[in-house]
């Protein structure tokens, strides 16, 4: 009787099932035909001749974004794009552009070692003026950069104007297939302690970090700190063959799972590695995401590595590319991925109702899990380190210097541009970067500057004190409080030279991260970094503790 009565229950619940798909695809064919059908009066009939590309396009990006922001179309003219993104390759000059919002121009950034810009003799600051006689005044960098790039081969004169002397100049420059490195920077630290930076999981990486790897062990290392902080991740194989250096053949690294089965797969260390036993720290931060959330999970949930920093960003889904019509390419979310503890650590829902929202999952719906060795951890929010290692923050008027802001009465980022373009000028050679810092007579000419230039920029004590006095005259205290308010209006006063001298050793550390790329190119500025990082030296601290070491991983 009681197999009756399940039997009959499957029977009535397979028509619903069925029902719903009809609905579905019903609800599909409906909305594809009124969106056909809407396009089609407004090419016949709208007031302007409309540009398919832009209108069609504009709906296709607003439908992508209702779900995730990793789900994207590219059209045939963007395919250069996507395949920059997967291989780290394009065809180009090799070189870092930004806007200059103060003359109102693409500059110049940061030319890269060994490529075509550095070779034609182009550096920081040169103010891109033509590109074959096309005028690029006033044109923002997408727009600078899409005429810099094209086939590897071709030839293109480019005029520049360089700041120190003012002087124009035609330049010609052959693009050429450009690789960005995977790994920028890699090195030895205190005799035993190696260093590896790995900035992206594009094609061959893990190839690239495992001939780092067996170089810096011909020199000694003992002990290894793997940096993955700012690493976005990319392809997720790459990450199981990273992590397949330091675990055992056969070990479970990384599950997909989504909606159809044929696209789940279980991702297992495939070759024996190279080193089991090697102290390892790997380096985290909220930028650290996607593969690079797979080797640090992994890492920590097989109990191979310490993962210090602060929590990663959670990402927690996969993608795979689909080949579109008329040579478009999409990239879609098919999959959540699961580490070897069983935990994902998606920390966003996105929710596709009511034209798409997000949800960030609160620590307290957190699950627990277990690492191979039984240490707690938790799903969802990213990957929290063994060992948190907050980053110093920068003060106001650094962030404001760097950055254009509204509350700056001029673009102040120019003024270190333009201290930077000057001192590279004036010398031809620096100090090695590991040994080159910015006296105080230098740092003392670069304040001068600043101050001379009547640059102003709002203080958030003296925004929060605006605020404040206005609520108070809102809610009528403010005549009573007046003689505070006045006293600590002269305290908070703008005193640009104080702050100058307040966060002297800040800025000095800035500047020199912005000279150093024209003369050591990317390597030398992060050799310089290691030098003041925090969290690099609490890794090294913790490697050369080997009693604090186990007891993280073997509590």
């Amino acid at each position: 009787m009681k197999q009756y009565i399940i039997g009959v229950l499957l029977m009535l619940a397979l028509p619903v099932v069925a029902q719903d798909k009809d609905d579905h695809r019903f609800e599909v064919m409906k909305n594809l035909d009124v969106f056909n059908s809407i396009y089609k009066q407004l090419d016949l009939l709208y007031v302007d001749t409309l540009d398919p590309k832009v209108a069609i396009g504009a709906g296709i990006d607003a439908m992508l974004r209702s779900l995730d922001p990793y789900t994207e179309y590219y059209p045939a003219e963007k395919k250069g794009d996507f395949k920059m993104m997967v291989t780290g390759k394009y065809a180009g000059i090799g070189s870092l552009i930004r806007y200059n919002f103060a003359l109102k121009n693409a500059v110049i950034e940061e030319p890269y070692a060994n490529m075509p810009a550095v070779e034609a003799g182009l550096k920081k600051g040169d103010v891109i003026l033509a590109i074959d006689d096309q005028s690029m005044e006033g044109k923002d960098n997408s727009y600078v950069s899409d005429r810099l790039r094209g086939d590897a081969g071709t030839t293109f004169v480019i005029k520049i104007r360089r700041p120190a002397t003012g002087k124009v100049m035609k330049v010609k420059v052959t693009r050429r297939a450009i690789q960005l490195p995977s790994v920028p920077y890699y090195g030895m630290w205190q005799d035993s302690v190696g260093y590896i930076n790995l900035n992206q999981f594009t094609e061959g990486c893990s190839k690239i970090v495992r001939r780092a790897f067996l170089d810096l062990k011909s020199k000694g290392m003992k002990k290894l700190v793997l940096d993955l902080r700012g690493n976005g991740g990319g392809i997720e194989q790459e990450a199981v063959s990273l992590v397949n250096m330091f675990v055992p053949k056969g070990k479970l690294i990384v599950s997909n799972r989504g909606r159809l089965k044929r696209v789940n797969n279980d991702y297992r260390t495939t070759v024996e590695p190279i080193d089991t036993v090697m102290p390892i720290v790997v380096l985290v931060n909220g930028e650290t995401a996607s593969s690079s959330e797979i080797t640090s999970g992994s890492l920590q949930d097989l109990d191979r590595a310490v993962i210090m920093g602060t929590r990663t960003y959670g990402k927690g889904l996969v993608q795979m590319t689909m080949p579109m019509p008329y040579n478009g390419s999409l990239k879609l979310t098919t999959n959540k991925y699961y580490i070897p503890s069983g935990r994902c650590i998606q920390a966003i829902n996105y929710k596709h109702n009511n034209g798409g929202y997000t949800e960030h999952m609160p620590d307290s719906l957190t699950k627990v899990f277990h690492t191979a060795g039984g240490r707690v951890v938790k799903d969802g929010g990213g990957i929290m380190p063994d060992v948190e290692v907050k980053p110093d923050t920068l003060s106001n008027l650094t962030i404001c210097l760097l950055n254009s802001s509204p509350y700056m009465t001029r673009d102040s980022s120019e003024l270190m541009l333009n201290y930077v373009v000057d001192y590279i000028a004036k010398h031809p050679t620096i100090a090695a970067p590991k040994d080159f810092e910015l006296t105080d007579a230098e740092y003392e000419a670069f304040a001068k500057r600043v101050v001379d230039s009547g640059y102003t920029y709002a203080r958030d004590s003296e925004k929060y004190l605006q605020n404040l006095e206005k609520l108070a005259r809102f809610e009528g205290y403010y005549d009573e409080a007046k003689p505070e308010f006045e006293a600590l209006k002269k305290k908070l006063s703008h005193n640009l030279a104080k702050d100058l001298r307040r966060n002297k050793q800040e800025l000095k550390e800035i500047l020199a991260k912005e000279i150093l790329p024209s003369y050591y190119y990317q390597a030398g500025t992060i050799e310089y970094g290691l030098k003041h990082d925090k969290a690099f030296a609490e890794a090294v601290k913790l490697l050369n503790d080997s009693a604090r070491y186990r007891k993280i991983l073997r509590p």
